[in-house]
């Protein structure tokens, strides 16, 4: 896990190694273990590195193999990196390293842009050809590891995050009309190639690219996901038993990628209980990690899930460390974890992951957490009430998901900022694509492949990435999901969702878990904002910075304030919230970008 940048000009200049300075100390913090830089020509990289396999300098970055004439820099983890190393040996290739990062190397030289078809892993990387002056980029199949792109005529630049590029300068900052209606829409989720920035774009998931030296660009998709039933039927029990059998070997592939201790972020619920429960035999002393937050009035949620996971804890005789986070806390450190999204998010476990991940850093490098299950699995419970309506998919979708509906978008935002309603063509677009046999694998497929890059993946990847934490998510091993994808949808809404997970659980953790209504974990502060939050949503939207930029309109801002608690978004979601962070995050990554494009 690292943080990587690098420039290629296509105008005969060399590249600006100053710029590239200002984009690698941005990402100091992804990778505090080692910072390097390498260039040739027209093409130079940065790199920061959080060590977690090969710990020598022998796997620093940017890696140079002189005898195949190929540099890299890579941010991410190749799980399978052991078996493609014997694979390459077999070949005739020799190492100089004991990681994964000289396999991506050897295999790019081996098999080319088809290599990233054999990595089991979540990666972002970048290889330089000396021989054919040519750039590959490539993301993993989820995009659990960002890649954010900056091209114009003069150039391209790439980094691990947006503010990392704004660092390097000469970025259009400009708001892009489209990216604000997905952003106000899917809960502040941008699908790729958009960002709100017009200069920013990333590279979409399971997608690799090829940029030559006068920037002509190639860009293929190597990877889609199948939600048809397979041709011969399963029965319930070989779906659980290939259930078990995938996700066992998600989690022992994780676990053995690191030559450091992994940890649980064990939240209480099911997923991530289920992981402390497979795992507890297999590794010594694990540590798990689980955070609460306090409330803000009589009868609002629970803001906190200890009674579960004291419970798995206690049983699997873990290392258990709990964090509970009073609001004054979460109050005085919201800037610096809004500053530190790598994109704006309203998503109350963006703040939870950063708190928590700050205090896990200090016992363990690497954490499991269960992120994915509920979109993978059917967790949310949305689903079965958008598979009970009838009518176009998108308008099923709709009615249940998006934030606010056009009309009320157009309200809310400035008229210099209005689009047609690009978010519904979208969704529809994308629930439209061939290969998915009902509804919900439709919307499944949605959610795995495009929705859930920004929300909650990103979150796993920028919140701990601030405390040089990596976070694996074995729900999100492809071979699982590829098999989730097929199963029939009535399997996986069974006992309200997740029926099979709850079903390998049974034997493995408390019933009590299993059984337990499912939970969405608030921070209270941020929804029911009231009190010191409710001032301080205040004075970001009726800031001079706010009123400048225009981009609201200030009657739906006002009638927000007058009553927060009044205005949810359809799965519960505060709307001033959702306005305040978009603000706040510009105010503090993008207003102190000056020198436009």
């Amino acid at each position: 896990m690292c943080g990587i940048c690098g420039e290629l000009r296509f105008d005969g200049a060399t590249p600006d190694l100053a710029a590239l300075d200002h984009m690698s100390a941005q990402l100091a913090r992804r990778g505090p273990d080692h910072s390097g830089s390498y260039s040739d020509g027209a093409l130079a990289f940065g790199h920061r590195r959080l060590s977690i396999i090969d710990l020598t300098p022998s796997a620093s970055q940017p890696m140079v193999d002189a005898a195949l004439q190929l540099a890299l820099v890579f941010n991410g983890t190749i799980y399978n990196y052991r078996e493609l190393r014997t694979e390459l040996l077999a070949l005739g290739y020799t190492f100089f390293s004991h990681g994964d990062s000289e396999v991506i190397l050897k295999a790019y030289h081996a098999w080319g842009e088809r290599c990233v078809e054999r990595f089991c892993g979540m990666f972002a990387f970048a290889v330089w050809d000396q021989r054919t002056r040519q750039l590959f980029l490539a993301r993993d199949r989820f995009g659990i590891k960002p890649l954010y792109l900056a091209q114009d005529s003069r150039r391209l630049r790439f980094a691990s995050s947006l503010p990392a590029l704004l660092a390097g300068g000469g970025i259009d900052t400009r708001l892009d009309p489209v990216a604000l209606h997905h952003h106000f829409t899917l809960h502040t989720v941008v699908p790729a190639p958009r960002t709100v920035l017009a200069g920013v774009r990333k590279l979409p998931p399971a997608t690799w690219m090829t940029v030559a030296a006068d920037g002509q660009t190639t860009q293929r998709v190597y990877w889609t996901l199948d939600a048809t039933r397979p041709a011969q039927p399963l029965t319930e029990a070989e779906w659980l038993q290939a259930t078990r059998e995938l996700l066992l070997r998600a989690l022992e592939r994780r676990r053995l990628a690191a030559d450091v201790p992994v940890g649980v972020l064990l939240s209480g619920g099911l997923d991530s209980s289920l992981l402390v429960g497979l795992l507890a035999d297999h590794v010594n002393d694990l540590q798990t990690f689980s955070i609460g937050f306090e409330g803000v009035g009589a009868g609002d949620e629970k803001a906190d899930e200890f009674e579960y996971s004291d419970l798995v804890a206690r049983q699997f005789k873990t290392r258990h460390h709990k964090y509970l986070i009073p609001n004054d806390e979460v109050l005085q450190r919201l800037p610096e974890a809004v500053a530190a999204m790598t994109e704006p998010s309203m998503s109350h476990d963006v703040i939870a992951f950063y708190l928590l991940s700050e205090r896990v850093s200090k016992s363990v490098k690497v954490v499991l957490a269960g992120q994915g299950a509920d979109e993978v699995f059917g967790g949310y419970f949305w689903y079965p009430l958008m598979d009970a309506e009838t009518g176009p998919a998108v308008e099923r979708f709709r009615r249940h998901y998006f934030d606010r509906d056009h009309a009320e978008y157009l309200e809310m935002i400035a008229p210099a900022f209005h689009v047609p309603d690009v978010t519904t063509e979208l969704v529809a677009r994308e629930l439209a694509r061939p290969q998915a046999d009902t509804f919900l694998d439709q919307v499944w497929r949605l959610d795995v492949t495009t929705l859930i890059v920004d929300d909650p993946v990103k979150r796993v990847d920028n919140m701990p990435m601030a405390w040089g934490l990596e976070v694996r998510v074995p729900f999100l091993d492809h071979e699982l999901v590829e098999l989730a994808a097929k199963m029939p949808p009535a399997l996986k809404l069974r006992e309200g969702g997740k029926y099979p997970l709850k079903a390998i659980s049974r034997g493995v953790i408390p019933d009590a878990v299993i059984d337990r209504p499912k939970g969405y974990f608030p921070v209270p502060a941020l929804k029911h904002v009231r009190g010191p939050f409710l001032e301080l949503m205040r004075g970001i939207l009726q800031s001079d910075a706010c009123i400048r930029r225009g981009l609201y309109q200030r009657a739906y801002v006002d009638k927000l304030l007058a009553d927060p608690e009044a205005h949810f978004t359809r799965i519960r979601g505060s709307k001033l919230w959702h306005l305040a962070v978009l603000e706040w995050w510009l105010q503090l990554n993008v207003d102190s970008v000056t020198d436009h494009v």
